[in-house]
């Protein structure tokens, strides 16, 4: 008689383990100290506009343009990452945009619009890309890989902050100092943080491998298995962006200016504690099957938005698809990075988070033109969920066939 030892379950998790690794409090902070002008720039350009007698439709459209600037760019600086290292091209670019945003105020009475709006522009496209950069220096820093999935969880439910702290800084500041001073604390910021993160040893050391600009199938970056990912992702972002006109629109129609920014609050705030709890925890199953069970939940999260009146119970409501939200996009990246030829990773999570700004963009046009309509744009943030899930299912891109992966790191 053969007599089985009893299965032992992994222990869980520990974030202070996670945080207790050399370089991780350093590179996380550091990158949410660098992110922190996505969330402030927007706010502070638009106070600026306001406060110089432009009005706020040209404030807006000066917001819109950086941020569009900012994530088109994303994939050519994660491909001269992968090509030059880090630090060559976080520290030119921290020192650019942080330059450009102080120079913002100087542009009225040397150029007016067409000045400010190229201003503009140039800050958005040297915009450091610290997130694809952090998810690069992961594998080196945490080799474990439950440590690593939990700083990602961490590290990608931390970023609805982000949104939060950012524009409440950057309206406190404006209120107190002017916009002026709004636009340079976001400046001091962006570069501190870049500094932080480009000064630890991980980012100077951290060097492209040679594969990545050689010959043959290792050097292609597109994939229909990426393709499709980033497609899904797209989804995603249309349900974010949609939710901010939402927000919005509920305001306005119940007359409580402060709903327009507690409905993202409760979605980032469910993000963060997704994160946390998806973190400490082993996943079974496949990467693949966690993101489309995510999805799924992601999807069911937002169907109640279509039943409720009351902009209060939506509020909470919206919890739901955020603490879902972290999930599909870790498993993203855990994805990505299976799919991604070797030294291409950089590049390749830049175009994850352009393909997620792409949809968020989308997103918000489209809620723009339904704002009056109640049951049409409440249908939104579940209509790109649909999507989403719809792909994946079609697709399943993290299971691609044997061969398609030659050259590559799979961890799924």
């Amino acid at each position: 008689m053969t007599l089985t030892a009893p299965t032992v379950p992994a222990p869980r998790i520990s974030y202070s383990a996670v945080l207790g690794t050399p370089y991780v409090a350093r590179l996380l902070g550091g990158t949410l100290t660098g992110r922190l002008p996505n969330g402030m720039a927007p706010v502070a350009i638009v106070l600026w506009s306001l406060a110089a007698g432009r009005g706020i439709a040209f404030g807006g459209l000066l917001s819109a343009l950086y941020g569009l600037a900012s994530g088109l760019s994303q994939p050519v600086k994660g491909r001269m990452m992968d090509r030059y290292g880090q630090r060559t091209v976080h520290l030119p670019a921290a020192v650019l945009n942080s330059a450009l945003l102080v120079a913002l105020p100087f542009t009225g009475p040397y150029g007016g619009a067409a000045l400010a709006t190229a201003v503009v522009v140039a800050a958005g496209l040297t915009a450091p890309c610290l997130e694809a950069g952090l998810r690069a220096l992961w594998p080196s820093v945490l080799p474990d890989l439950r440590l690593r999935h939990a700083a990602l969880a961490l590290d990608t439910g931390t970023q609805g902050l982000l949104y939060i702290v950012g524009p409440l800084l950057a309206a406190a500041v404006a209120s107190a100092y002017g916009p002026a001073a709004a636009l340079a604390i976001t400046a001091v910021l962006g570069l501190a943080g870049t500094l932080v993160v480009a000064t630890a040893p991980p980012s100077r050391r951290w060097r492209p491998t040679p594969t990545a600009v050689g010959t043959g199938p290792a050097r292609r970056l597109a994939s229909p298995q990426l393709a499709s990912l980033f497609v899904a992702l797209a989804g995603v972002g249309f349900t974010i962006g949609a939710l901010n006109v939402l927000a919005v629109a509920l305001s306005d129609a119940s007359g409580r200016q402060m709903l327009s920014g507690l409905l993202p609050a409760s979605f980032s705030a469910g993000s963060f504690l997704g994160g946390l709890v998806y973190g400490r925890r082993a996943r079974p199953g496949s990467t693949t099957h966690q993101l489309i069970f995510s999805s799924a939940a992601f999807l069911a999260g937002w169907l109640p938005l279509l039943a409720l009146r009351n902009p209060y119970a939506a509020t909470a409501t919206v919890a739901l698809p955020g603490a879902f939200l972290t999930v599909v996009v870790a498993c993203a990246y855990v994805t990505t990075d299976a799919l991604t030829p070797t030294g291409r990773t950089s590049e390749a999570y830049a175009w994850l988070i352009c393909s997620i700004g792409i949809g968020q963009a989308a997103g918000t046009a489209l809620a723009g033109r339904l704002a009056d309509h109640a049951l049409a744009i409440a249908a939104l943030p579940a209509a790109g969920a649909v999507l989403a899930l719809a792909v994946l299912l079609l697709t399943r891109p993290g299971q691609a066939p044997t061969g398609l992966n030659r050259g590559c790191r799979s961890h799924t």
